[in-house]
């Protein structure tokens, strides 16, 4: 189990306890997931005794006939949480001094009333950094999650492409993915809201899917993903509707050069931000620098965004093991908006895409 490398990290950094609060690191460290909506789900580990799960007494079944081996430890709506929370520990160990916490995940309130059960306690140490550097490298199991997230959005851009005709929302094309995606595949929970795109609305990068209707000769793009196995995909296809005009057709193949640009230079050695440079140079002589407003990508895992983040001024070496998005976009408002996205893995011979959807300029026929 992962929660081994937690315990060595107290040790080697000589904190008793450290109190894990994002419920996707708990996962991680664990096996065992779930949402606990308001309530109180965590994950105890000690320097020199075994960890605990602390959930609501909702899932301390569940929880025990997981991957997890260890105590589980709940408790009743009508209960103070925090003070069985502190009573467990102290069963645990004597050692209560040094805590550490997720700084990037635990709330105000929890932290006071967690502090309030040990008033003489430090909690001045972030175990984040560590956290983050342990995801960042994937093992074999999990790169095949990976894979799996990512056939499973091959399959939902086919649908999609499918579902674009004349007048069609991009809600409804949206809503048709997800619901193929459930009843074909089995896909409970996308990564994120699909994205669908057309026109001038895909100028607008994080914009959701509206009532806008797709309409001849239009740029439609997509950006979607699923959850496999607690892994997730990200990925992004632009395609057109009609015949594409010339403008929107330059667009589309400087992104696409740009993104196949920096495909091949993800090798181990190379920084992240001399990858982001790669794609960047490539839009920027084009002259649509400008319209290239996010960075080149981001990390990928259990999380649809994580560590680590590929853009200007991160000095990371990129080595084997490591995966993340390669999304470069151009967005001309008014206009149109291209992005094209893969995520994948490092390699000793390159990066290896988890999407495979081809991205030469796909001229879909007008329908109704």
């Amino acid at each position: 189990m992962n929660s081994d490398k937690l315990q060595q990290w107290l040790q080697d950094s000589n904190n008793d306890i450290a109190y894990i609060s994002n419920p996707i690191t708990i996962s991680y460290f664990t096996g065992y997931s779930m949402d606990p909506h308001e309530r109180i789900f965590a994950l105890l580990a000690f320097k020199d005794a075994e960890p605990f799960i602390f959930c609501p007494a909702l899932n301390v079944e569940e929880a025990k006939n997981s991957e997890w081996n260890g105590d589980v430890f709940g408790y009743l709506d009508s209960e103070n949480p925090w003070r069985l929370i502190a009573d467990n520990v102290r069963k645990r160990t004597n050692d209560t001094h040094s805590w550490a916490i997720e700084k990037t995940d635990l709330s105000v309130s929890h932290y006071q009333l967690l502090r309030s059960e040990f008033p003489s306690a430090s909690f001045t140490n972030d175990v984040s950094p560590f956290i983050e550097r342990l995801r960042l490298y994937k093992t074999p199991e999990e790169i095949k999650k990976l894979q799996g997230a990512g056939a499973e959005a091959d399959f939902a851009f086919k649908i999609g492409f499918d579902a674009i005709k004349t007048g069609a929302t991009e809600r409804s094309i949206a809503g048709q993915i997800d619901y193929q995606l459930k009843i074909q595949k089995g896909v409970m929970h996308e990564s994120f809201e699909t994205i669908v795109q057309a026109g001038k609305n895909a100028a607008n990068p994080h914009l959701g899917p509206t009532m806008n209707t797709v309409q001849p000769n239009e740029l439609v793009l997509f950006d979607l993903g699923t959850m496999h196995d607690g892994y997730a995909s990200d990925s992004s296809r632009t395609v057109a509707y009609g015949e594409p005009s010339a403008k929107q057709r330059e667009i589309y193949e400087v992104d696409r050069e740009a993104q196949q640009a920096a495909i091949e230079a993800a090798k181990p050695g190379i920084t992240a931000e001399e990858l982001d440079s790669v794609a960047r140079d490539i839009i920027t002589k084009a002259g649509y620098g400008e319209y290239f407003i996010h960075r080149l990508g981001h990390g990928i895992g259990k999380n649809v965004h994580e560590y680590p983040s590929i853009v200007q001024g991160n000095d990371l070496v990129l080595e084997e093991g490591m995966c993340f998005s390669i999304e470069p976009g151009i967005y001309i408002p008014g206009f149109a908006g291209v992005r094209i996205e893969d995520c994948g893995v490092v390699t000793k011979d390159g990066f290896k895409t988890f999407t495979h959807t081809d991205k030469d300029l796909k001229v879909l026929p007008l329908k109704d």
